[in-house]
C-alpha cells in the first residue's frame, strides 16, 4: 500500500465568491479509488486552526482518511470571524461535506470537534440529512450551557468593554500570527442564545459518541460533559462514552497525545463492535 499523503485543498465557498475554505486531506492509500471510502472530519474551536492542539496529531494517526480545515475567518481561510456566527460554521461544514462527496465520493464516517467545533457538529448532526448518517462523533470540550460564557473571565472582560466602548477588540495569536478580532454585544447575544437542547430529541439514535473533557477546564465547566452524557446515554444502538481527564484544561495543554490515544482506543473498540455506554475505563489504565 502506498504511504499516506497530505494534500492542501482550497474549496470555493458558494456564499462568498472571494473565500476559499483551506484544509488538509490525509489519505492512507492515495493511489486507490475514493468512491465510497470513509473519511473523518476534524473541526477546530474558537480562534483555532486545522493544525492546532491535537488535531494534526490525530489526523496522521487515524486508521482512515481525514480532512481538517479552517472555518471562515480563521487562519488561512478568508472571510470575517464572528463570535456569534455559529450558523456560518455549519454552512462551512456542509460546503466541505458536499465537496468531498462530489469530488472524491467520500462518505463521512466520523466527526471530531473541539469546543466551538463540537457545538457546530452537534447542530449539524441533529439537523441535516448528511449529519444523521454519520456513524461516530468525538465531542472534546464541548459547551452545553451557552450562557455560562458570561460567567467566565473572558465574558466579564467583554461586557466591561461593551459598556465603555460598545465592542471588544480581541488581540490573539493564531498559528504564531497576531490576529485582531472584534466582538460585539450582538455577537455575544447570538452565541448565548444558541440552542443546544435539541440534542435531547434530535440527535441520531445510531451515532456512537465519545465525550472527552478536562476536569481542570476553566473555559467550559466539566459538568457540561455530564449533561451530554445524560442526554445521549439512553439511545440504541448508538452509545455514549464519557472520558474525563484529570488535570487537563480546555485545550488539553500538555495532554494532546493522551487525547489522541483515548480517541484511537475508543475507535478500535468501536471497530470491534464492543462499545458500551458508560465511563471510559475498560482496558485503559489511568495515571494514579
Amino acid at each position: 500500500m502506498t504511504d499516506r499523503t497530505s494534500t492542501k485543498l482550497f474549496i470555493q465557498h458558494p456564499a462568498e465568491p472571494e473565500c476559499k475554505l483551506v484544509g488538509i486531506l490525509e489519505q492512507l492509500a492515495p493511489g486507490e479509488p475514493t468512491q465510497g471510502r470513509k473519511i473523518a472530519l476534524i473541526l477546530h474551536g474558537t480562534m483555532g486552526h486545522k493544525d492546532y492542539l491535537f488535531q494534526k496529531r490525530l489526523a496522521v494517526r487515524l486508521p482512515l482518511d481525514s480532512f481538517r480545515f479552517d472555518f471562515r475567518g480563521n487562519h488561512e481561510t478568508g472571510g470575517v470571524w464572528k463570535q456569534g456566527a455559529l450558523h456560518e460554521d455549519i454552512v462551512d461544514l456542509q460546503v466541505v461535506v458536499d465537496y468531498l462527496r462530489s469530488t472524491y465520493g467520500y462518505v463521512i464516517e466520523l466527526l471530531v470537534g473541539h469546543s466551538r467545533g463540537s457545538i457546530v457538529a452537534f447542530r449539524w448532526l441533529c439537523t441535516t440529512e448528511d449529519g444523521r448518517k454519520v456513524s461516530a462523533f468525538v465531542n472534546a470540550s464541548g459547551r452545553y450551557r451557552m450562557a455560562k460564557i458570561l460567567e467566565s473571565p473572558a465574558g466579564t472582560i467583554w461586557r466591561e468593554h461593551f459598556a465603555k466602548h460598545g465592542f471588544y477588540t480581541w488581540n490573539v495569536t493564531v498559528a504564531r500570527k497576531q490576529i485582531v478580532a472584534k466582538i460585539t454585544p450582538e455577537d455575544l447575544e447570538n452565541f448565548v442564545n444558541w440552542d443546544t437542547s435539541i440534542i435531547w430529541d434530535q440527535f441520531p439514535q445510531t451515532t456512537d459518541v465519545l465525550t472527552v473533557h478536562g476536569l481542570s477546564d476553566k473555559t467550559v465547566p466539566p459538568y457540561d460533559a455530564l449533561i451530554y452524557a445524560r442526554a445521549l446515554s439512553d439511545r440504541t444502538p448508538g452509545t455514549h462514552t464519557l472520558h474525563l481527564m484529570e488535570d487537563a484544561d480546555h485545550n488539553f495543554t500538555g495532554r494532546q497525545d493522551d487525547v489522541v490515544e483515548a480517541i484511537l482506543q475508543w475507535w478500535d473498540v468501536r471497530e470491534r463492535e464492543q462499545l458500551k455506554t458508560g465511563i471510559w475505563a475498560t482496558a485503559v489504565k489511568g495515571k494514579l
